[in-house]
């Protein structure tokens, strides 16, 4: 096996930021202690001055074992990247191990705290991905984080293309990304990539009352991946990840519902409003698909007047399906938020026999910024352990997680809080339909979908406009993407779920 200390964000400098006596106690231990390297994903310094990349290089040398050092948005302040070069080493490269590989790259832009792994890099990093491709252990470092992480507050400064680089470690099986930036330790498992957040080693700022920590990471020969999440005072939190083997699975029994999910309609007089490939895609709802249920997740309107949602309403009234929509933020603008009330109706708990779907309204007046808030996360945390016997399904506007071709900029403000309710109210499913794209992965038990546009023109998916098709069985969620015009399908993904689960007695179970 392999034992890597990961630490973060020490901030190191003359000024009171810095809390040299807890670096001096974590290097301490980690040199006591046997780990085969040591991860340091940013945020050395705490202004990227001159002296305090002195300082910081003589604090570094403490650490008696091969070290990797990644640069954070603070060491990029002040031209810091080629202090950084200087004092440190190289921005970017590969760190070799036994049975694997260590690939980090800087996510920094100068001067501002958010991230981005750019063209170059990006394409950078999928060279080496597929370099080596062949080790065991493939390993991801860089200083932001890539999914949202609970108790930060507003949710910000992330990489603006995370969903291009999560798609992108998840295609080439990397088994562990490591990273900081937010001083919060976190570790979620999505799919089979672990995504380890550090806590700040050495810096005052806390969050939470929370104290300085490091990860303890070991890579077992038998795939799985265990993170240790070790605070100064001797408290530890544990977490371990198993890879799932096989790929393939075979659901058990009849499917027990099938939900057809859709997403930006943007009903308009305007251009870019699809009129002929809502009107094909209804017709293939009804007449092929036959779900039990249809969820919008929001955006039924392009904007919030009358006209567009008399237009909608005929449109959606066509749905011989029983339907739940949620409104997007094109939705509420205007008088948006009376005239969904007055169409679509207040959104409530749904239930079919022994499934649950949860509403969640995370649309704000005239703004793309979603926000549930602390009351509404704790609604949703109460409805999801009162129907914790049930397969329960959140619906929202907003996506929890990034997607592809998208410029994430933290579009859910309290996105990792919300998901961390959803994961550890162990959802059976979240789904999601902002940014023009589909998109699914399951972040720990919890599958998360996003969908694509259904009718509008300007959306980011290749595929073209589609929607998504869900079938559910005793054991598992299927999902397809279907392009809109054709009727065409491709998998998005095949998720195992906690069950059996019973059939509501109105669905329409089949093969």
């Amino acid at each position: 096996m392999i034992r890597i200390a990961h630490i973060s964000d020490t901030h190191i400098t003359t000024e009171s930021a810095y809390k040299g006596y807890a670096y001096d106690l974590i290097v301490n231990e980690i040199n006591r202690l046997n780990f085969d390297f040591v991860i340091h994903t940013g945020d050395v310094t705490n202004q990227g001055l001159r002296e305090e990349y002195e300082k910081a290089s003589y604090e570094l040398r403490k650490i008696g074992k091969p070290l990797v050092v990644i640069p954070g948005n603070h060491d990029v302040r002040n031209v810091g990247y080629e202090l950084f070069e200087k004092f440190i080493g190289p921005l970017n490269g590969v760190f070799e191990f036994r049975d694997g590989v260590l690939i980090w790259v800087d996510s920094t832009i100068p001067d501002l705290s958010d991230g981005r792994i750019g063209g170059h890099k990006f394409r950078w990093l999928k060279k080496k991905l597929e370099e080596y491709s062949d080790r065991r252990f493939k390993v991801v470092a860089s200083h932001h984080h890539l999914v949202p992480l609970p108790d930060t507050g507003r949710e910000r400064n992330v990489l603006f293309n995370a969903g291009d680089v999560l798609d992108l470690l998840l295609r080439h099986e990397v088994n562990l990304y490591t990273c900081g930036h937010k001083h919060v330790p976190n570790v979620y498992r999505v799919e089979d990539l672990v995504v380890a957040n550090a806590g700040c080693t050495s810096c005052r700022k806390t969050r939470k009352g929370d104290v300085n920590s490091y990860n303890i990471i070991t890579l077992h020969d038998d795939g799985r991946i265990e993170v240790i999440v070790r605070r100064v005072t001797g408290d530890e939190f544990l977490k371990e990840h198993k890879p799932v083997k096989p790929k393939l699975f075979v659901p058990r029994g009849r499917r027990l519902l099938r939900i057809v999910q859709v997403s930006e309609s943007n009903v308009s007089d305007r251009i870019y409003f699809r009129r002929k490939i809502l009107e094909n895609a209804l017709r293939t709802i009804n007449e092929k698909l036959k779900p039990d249920l249809v969820v919008h997740c929001g955006d039924v309107v392009d904007m919030g007047i009358e006209r567009y949602y008399e237009r909608a309403y005929e449109f959606y009234e066509r749905v011989k399906a029983e339907k739940l929509v949620v409104p997007g933020h094109n939705d509420i603008t205007y008088l948006g938020y009376d005239l969904f009330l007055e169409y679509f109706g207040e959104p409530e708990v749904k239930e079919l026999g022994g499934f649950t779907f949860i509403p969640v309204i995370s649309a704000q007046y005239e703004t793309p910024i979603g926000v549930v808030g602390r009351i509404g996360q704790r609604k949703l945390a109460k409805y999801l352990e009162e129907y914790r016997e049930t397969f329960t399904v959140v619906v929202m506007h907003h996506n929890i997680v990034p997607i592809p071709r998208s410029r994430e900029v933290g579009f859910l403000e309290d996105a990792g809080d919300v998901l961390r309710v959803v994961t550890e109210g162990e959802a059976n499913l979240v789904l999601t339909g902002h940014g023009g794209n589909a998109f699914g992965v399951k972040v720990e038990k919890t599958p998360i979908l996003n969908a694509g546009s259904i009718s509008w023109e300007l959306h980011r998916n290749p595929y073209g406009n589609s929607f998504n098709l869900i079938d559910v069985y005793p054991d598992m969620v299927v999902a397809f993407e279907i392009q809109a015009t054709w009727g065409s399908g491709r998998l998005v993904g095949i998720w195992k779920i906690k069950g059996p689960f019973k059939p509501p007695s109105s669905s329409k179970s089949s093969p």
